[in-house]
């Protein structure tokens, strides 16, 4: 028999209720795995075994009573520690935080749980979740389970090293500039940014954020499994009053033209010959599948990535400027000050003025999408970095910038993308972006499902 850490999300839900086996045995095979790899990576950095064995009791009980267990029943899964869970501290890695204990659940973490899913832990990020690697001083550094030498991405670092290691089948994560598609990416799994109103949020250990974070920053899942994706992606997004952006649209769209763009390096972005390839093999892949897929341009990422950078730094500058300067992290401080250096000035004119120009992008995106319902294009220009490479000098962190054009542009637009893993190139992860036109998450789904079923599909990594 499989082993059950191996097994994805679906297969979990399905073979609990079929008592296959029961949802104390996939959860104690799942911290087992945990407490065997976990020292190695670092992923998980909040314990959550105590609640985890309870919740799995009390689903094998209501199954035992003939009661509905909810649609991710008995499915470990892990939230990151920069969102609200009751109990649990929302630190954003940081010690200044560590004891910011949440009373409630985020909305999103409150329907998962309702849903039957089980908290295995929480999963790290960096200091103010603002790199693209994963390192804090509260609780250190997140390694890669699938290449050690590389970032497991950031800054859902944790949750993209605790699914490629078998910790859990589905793992939480957000995004305001890449960090679901980046660490999916790194770590050769999948993630799912979804869009602009699609998941209720809410954090009320710290309130609401300004408005560009409440324009750009969502909660996605991230999974071995495309399926997995969607089952935690529907459960995500049900309704909740307590985000007033939250959009109750359906799931499946209306019928669409099976017509992809395929756009190799977006403004004219540096793009590796492995990463090249990657999206051309894919962009084969869909062909023989029936899509019809031309080779164009897309419409601008640079001004989208000049939005988000200035809505972005302004809140920082707002909202953590001085904390940062408390909790004294080295690397999150430098990254800040060369962020703010590319920026320039986020003063309020520049703010107005983005959130104007923002809306005439949108508008060419979606017409754009409504031609091509479908994106092909890079995660990353590069690669996955090596570890650590963004703060050993200022050079390397404008190579990195550049090369995660499509990461720090597409959250400005509140278009759902998809990080789909195509496989390896020699020992780093290798994997294709999907794009799609607002709340047609339907259609990255269904070609990130040909993609994968064309594989190889991600497996459980064995850490060394």
């Amino acid at each position: 028999m499989t082993e059950l850490f191996r097994l994805s999300a679906v297969e979990i839900a399905a073979g609990i209720r079929a008592r296959a086996f029961s949802a104390v045995e996939v959860t104690e095979a799942h911290l087992a795995r945990l407490e065997a790899v976990n020292p190695a990576i670092n992923a998980v950095v909040q314990d959550g075994s105590t609640e985890a064995l309870e919740t799995a009791r009390r689903i094998d009980e209501a199954l035992a009573r003939g009661e509905e267990p909810g649609l991710m029943a008995g499915v470990p899964a892990a939230i990151k520690v920069n969102v609200d869970q009751a109990g649990f501290a929302t630190t954003n890695g940081l010690r200044l935080l560590r004891d910011n204990v949440a009373r409630t659940d985020a909305p999103f973490v409150a329907q998962m749980r309702a849903a039957g899913a089980v908290f295995v832990g929480r999963t790290n990020t960096p200091a103010f979740s603002l790199r693209w690697f994963t390192d804090n001083g509260l609780n250190g550094q997140t390694l890669n389970p699938r290449n050690a030498a590389l970032t497991p991405g950031g800054s859902s670092g944790g949750a993209a090293a605790a699914v490629a290691a078998g910790i859990c089948p589905v793992a939480h994560g957000t995004d305001i500039a890449g960090s679901v598609r980046y660490p999916a990416y790194a770590c050769g799994v999948h993630g799912l940014r979804p869009s602009f109103g699609r998941v209720a949020t809410l954090n009320e250990t710290s309130g609401d954020r300004f408005i560009g974070a409440q324009l750009m920053a969502v909660s996605g899942p991230i999974a071995r499994r495309i399926a997995d994706l969607e089952l935690a992606h529907r459960v995500m997004s049900a309704p909740d009053r307590r985000d007033p952006w939250q959009v109750p649209a359906p799931h499946e769209g209306p019928a669409y033209a099976r017509r992809a763009a395929l756009c190799l390096a977006p403004d004219g972005m540096p793009v590796a010959p492995e990463v090249r390839a990657a999206l051309v093999a894919a962009a084969r892949v869909l062909e023989q599948a029936g899509w019809t897929v031309e080779e164009v341009d897309c419409p601008p990422m640079r001004p989208a990535a000049q939005i988000n950078a200035v809505l972005w730094m302004a809140e920082t500058e707002l909202a953590v400027a001085g904390m940062m300067d408390r909790e004294g992290d080295g690397a999150a401080l430098f990254v800040y000050r060369m962020m703010c250096a590319e920026t320039g000035p986020a003063d309020l004119g520049r703010v107005m003025t983005a959130l104007k120009d923002r809306a005439g992008l949108v508008r060419a995106w979606e017409l754009f999408l409504d031609r091509y319902p479908l994106l092909i294009c890079p995660v990353s220009g590069e690669l996955p970095f090596a570890q650590q490479s963004d703060v050993r000098s200022e050079a390397n962190f404008r190579r990195i910038y550049e090369a995660q054009l499509t990461q720090r542009a597409l959250p400005a637009l509140g278009m759902p993308a998809l990080s789909v893993a195509t496989g390896f190139a020699g020992e780093a992860p290798l994997g294709v972006q999907l794009v799609a036109g607002r709340f047609r998450e339907d259609i990255l789904f269904a070609a990130g499902g040909v993609l994968e079923a064309a594989g190889p599909a991600p497996e459980v990594a064995d850490p060394a």
